[in-house]
């Protein structure tokens, strides 16, 4: 579990491709190195991923051929800085929100403006995702923990202030690029009790009439 406050930019040092698709990756970095155990679990770019190896300067990490093709990693290189966030402790304040790692997809950046003191980036991404969001919820983009600014169709529009951009690899996007989305984890839940089917021919009986019916 995350939180989304990204604690490190850390730098791709190598990328080496396996068998089926798969690969490790090497990343250069400090502060997530300080209490790092093999197993631990660290966000590279939002997605969630376990320490296999370490030194002083660098950890490594797998990734598999699913994670490689349905996130942003298979289009990082060596030199690439990348949002690095570990599992989040017990005992910390939890400045963010309920993140997990587990991108739900990826998301085109179609305009990035700026107003005054913070920068208007506008996100293309599927309607599946879009329809799991809400007006001023939360969304981790590229594992950073934000607040929607605005919500349409298939379009997503957050503002970023200057704190944000100084600590995350934001500054280093254009437009055209591709960013890793996690929809808020309630929202995902709420989302799919009440639109989902609970068995084959037995339609969810939590729907926005029964909801209105008790009173919520």
């Amino acid at each position: 579990m995350f939180t989304g406050i990204i604690e490190e930019v850390g730098t791709v040092q190598s990328l080496r491709k396996k068998a089926s698709d798969a690969m490790e990756i090497v990343i250069k970095c400090s502060r997530v190195l300080e209490d790092v155990h093999l197993g631990d679990s660290i966000a590279i770019n939002g997605v969630c991923l376990t320490v296999t190896s370490f030194t002083k300067e660098q950890f490594a990490a797998d990734v598999m051929p699913e994670t490689v093709s349905s996130t942003s990693l298979f289009d990082l290189k060596s030199g690439s800085s990348v949002n690095l966030e570990r599992a989040m402790s017990s005992n910390g304040r939890f400045g963010g929100h309920f993140v997990s790692g587990h991108v739900d997809g990826t998301a085109l950046i179609t305009r990035i403006e700026k107003k005054s003191n913070a920068i208007y980036y506008d996100l293309k991404m599927d309607k599946s995702l879009t329809d799991m969001l809400t007006q001023k919820g939360s969304i981790a983009i590229d594992g950073v923990s934000l607040t929607i600014f605005d919500l349409r169709d298939s379009h997503v529009t957050v503002s970023i202030i200057p704190h944000t951009l100084e600590g995350t690899i934001f500054p280093t996007k254009s437009i055209g690029q591709i960013v890793n989305i996690e929809c808020d984890m309630i929202g995902k839940y709420i989302y799919r009790f009440i639109t989902k089917e609970q068995g084959e021919n037995e339609p969810s009986r939590l729907t926005p009439s029964f909801l209105r019916e008790h009173g919520f």
